[in-house]
């Protein structure tokens, strides 16, 4: 990607450099009138000139999630034309189980929320950490996870790029970030459970989940309270921290990408797994409503 720069300042710093709508097609995988649609309703932080948008990166980044901001963007820019073996990477095979499903567990327990790592096709890489009582009765059925996938399928279509919570099918809320190799989403944590406004849902909505699921109501009508509470400031605070562990884990792919293809040294997925595991204190979270 080459980004344009816009110049320099009259105090002879930087100003914002800014990518063309072919670079946002790229970085979020859309077509272009996507890319054109979500920056006429200010989905995409955008300015027109003329008759061409450009968008600023430094937004683009905050609104990807990139911890590290423009810098973050860079530096995964300066891999874009490292030997690949594939166009798409493989999210599982970048991952390691045990590294993944301790992601999602440290994930869960710091947020107090149910945490799940995924491909870009909403197939799950580890178990459900730290499920609720009411998913956990959801996930003794066979085609639970079907009906889970499905849902994580929406997320990967989402056009909003930043996590924020959805009521999912199930009733509970859910949110996303992406994990990303090249610029492009190649997988996701999905993180759940939570109690939404207006809960427990009416005793119809129960039922039509036990039938769809093969369960009988009751078992449903007793674990539908067990829900993650969590108060409007932990939910925003999930919503703000979701994106570091996306970031991270992005890094510990694209190392891992790198070694794989003869780019990179092994060191430095150990160091980023090992800043995910060692580097967050586990605070008050939410309650079991």
């Amino acid at each position: 990607m080459q980004a344009q720069n816009a110049g320099v300042g009259t105090n002879g710093t930087s100003m914002s450099t800014f990518l063309t709508s072919q670079e946002m097609q790229e970085l979020i995988s859309v077509d272009r009138s996507t890319v054109y649609r979500m920056a006429e309703d200010g989905r995409l932080p955008g300015v027109k000139v003329g008759r061409q948008w450009r968008f600023p990166a430094d937004r683009v980044a905050a609104q990807l999630g990139l911890a590290g901001g423009v810098d973050t963007l860079r530096s995964v820019t300066e891999v874009r034309d490292a030997p690949r073996a594939t166009d798409r990477p493989v999210v599982a095979g970048l991952l390691r189980p045990d590294d993944a499903q301790s992601i999602a567990d440290l994930i869960g327990e710091l947020f107090e929320v149910m945490a799940v790592i995924t491909d870009i096709d909403g197939h799950p890489i580890t178990d459900v950490a730290n499920p609720c009582g009411y998913y956990g009765a959801i996930a003794e059925q066979p085609n639970a996870v079907d009906a889970c996938m499905s849902q994580w399928r929406v997320f990967a279509d989402e056009p909003h790029v930043a996590p924020r919570w959805v009521r999912t099918h199930l009733g509970f809320l859910c949110a996303r970030t992406f994990l990303w190799v090249d610029l492009k989403p190649v997988g996701m944590i999905v993180v759940g459970g939570v109690t939404p406004p207006s809960w427990p849902p009416h005793p119809s909505f129960v039922e039509s989940i036990a039938d769809e699921l093969g369960l009988p109501p009751q078992a449903l009508r007793d674990s539908v309270h067990d829900t993650w509470d969590l108060d409007l400031a932990a939910q925003r605070r999930v919503l703000r921290l979701l994106p570091t562990f996306g970031d991270l884990v992005s890094q510990i792919i694209t190392a891992r990408r790198r070694e794989r293809d003869g780019g990179g040294a092994p060191e430095a997925a150990r160091t980023a797994v090992t800043q995910i595991r060692t580097q967050h204190q586990v605070p008050q979270g939410g309650d079991r409503s």
